[in-house]
């Protein structure tokens, strides 16, 4: 199994901007869609965002549609996320996975059911 780590997390103002990455132990294409979950306290583990491991075609959450962009680096075995335009909402442990299966429309599903790997999580705080 992919051993994965996350790393860019940490504290923010609203509006603000952070970069997340998360580190793959083994080629990132040979073990399906990659994505971005996240989790705040209380609350049930959600998608953010996932790439598809054949065509990069994406799929986004509504809630951060057109402020988080997810990408990556095959050459490095490397996941990214770029989060703009923060909001207080956005505050979470972010987790990157990976042997995902499954579509949503015509790209990777955001399901975290469909994942089988998972990282350690790396925190974000947006707050003023």
């Amino acid at each position: 199994q992919v051993q994965l780590m996350e790393s860019g997390g940490g504290s923010v103002q609203p509006g603000g901007s952070l970069r997340l990455s998360c580190a793959a132990s083994e080629h990132t294409v040979k073990h399906g869609h990659m994505g971005w979950f996240r989790q705040a306290p209380g609350k049930e583990r959600e998608g953010v965002a996932a790439i598809d491991d054949v065509d990069g075609s994406t799929t986004y959450a509504n809630s951060v549609k057109g402020r988080f962009t997810i990408s990556q680096d095959n050459a490095k075995n490397m996941l990214y996320l770029q989060m703009n335009s923060l909001k207080p909402e956005d505050t979470a442990i972010y987790y990157c996975a990976a042997e995902g299966t499954g579509t949503m429309g015509w790209g990777p599903s955001i399901d975290p059911a469909e994942f089988g790997a998972w990282g350690q999580g790396t925190q974000v705080t947006v707050s003023s």
